[in-house]
């Protein structure tokens, strides 16, 4: 079993209508029919979500994305309307709020990878390939690929994997002319993106996008290229063959797998509360990452 330890009760605002919980962001809709998006603080890892929060962390992955979003915006159009917090939201909203269109959301994670770890390392150790795809002999945990990858899975909900599967099966569920053009938007996204955080001496290793359709034209939403859909490595410490030291959330999933929790990831047990170490370390990793990339200082 896995899930929310403590799932929160939705804040009820005059004027929206909640809509979803989801890990991070909470979801409603304006009597115009936009979406509001709120991010929280929460967070997640082996498929639950954690009882303690990382403070600024939902305000950290909304400046973020809006970051980027501006810089991809020649590439493909995103779902944001304004950052306006709704009358009578909690003052708590303004900077994690995102108000946007309303999209017909395709079911994929679109994930591009440039490098091998995680679970691809996993499947290149047995066969060599990872998502069915070939990769030549001699990789280890950090190579950097011979090209970057469109690697898609089938979104789970909360408490659940998402399922990697072969880019034929996508093209069968959402047809192939889509297929083909989620594939060409993830990984021109990611090559700007791998580009602009390599200048900034930071390794994009990889990221997963989410898109919808808006009067048939490709959109992306959710968020973007943030710590909690990407993982980022220091550029000046990349070592190909051991782990990487990284920006993302891999430092609550190593705690979390360590003794020092007394908690087992199989296990069908919730996973404790964080300490108060882990929860300061975790927020400056999100704040460093922001402000590599950004060039600008968290406030």
């Amino acid at each position: 079993m896995s899930g929310f330890v403590e799932k929160p009760q939705p804040v009820q605002v005059p004027g929206l209508v909640h809509l979803h919980t989801g890990k991070v962001r909470d979801l409603y809709r304006n009597e115009a029919g936009e979406l509001v998006m709120v991010a929280s603080d929460r967070t997640s890892a082996f498929d639950w979500v954690l009882p303690t929060e990382i403070p600024d962390k939902g305000r950290i992955l909304t400046q973020l994305s809006l970051w980027w979003f501006d810089k991809l915006a020649d590439l493909v159009p995103n779902h944001v309307l304004s950052t306006e917090v709704p009358a009578g939201a909690p003052e708590g909203w303004a900077g994690r709020t995102l108000v946007c269109r309303s999209l017909e959301m395709l079911p994929v994670e679109c994930v591009a990878r440039g490098y091998l770890t995680g679970s691809g390392l996993v499947e290149y150790d047995r066969f060599r390939t990872v998502c069915g795809i070939a990769l030549p002999e001699g990789l280890v945990d950090g190579s950097e690929l011979p090209a970057p990858i469109f690697t898609p899975a089938l979104k789970a909900e909360v408490g659940d994997h998402d399922e990697n599967v072969p880019y034929e099966e996508i093209a069968r569920r959402i047809g192939a002319e889509t297929a083909t053009q989620l594939r060409q938007t993830t990984l021109a996204v990611y090559g700007r993106a791998r580009d602009i955080a390599r200048d900034r001496g930071i390794i994009l290793a990889d990221t997963k996008f989410e898109f919808g359709l808006a009067g048939g034209e490709l959109v992306i939403g959710d968020e973007v290229l943030t710590p909690d859909s990407s993982r980022f490595w220091p550029a000046d410490e990349w070592e190909p063959g051991r782990a990487q030291r990284s920006f993302d959330k891999q430092f609550i999933r190593d705690w979390l797998a360590s003794p020092a929790s007394g908690w087992n990831p199989r296990s069908e047990e919730p996973p404790p509360a964080l300490p108060e170490e882990i929860i300061a370390q975790s927020r400056a990793k999100y704040v460093e990452a922001y402000e590599r990339l950004t060039g600008q200082n968290w406030v």
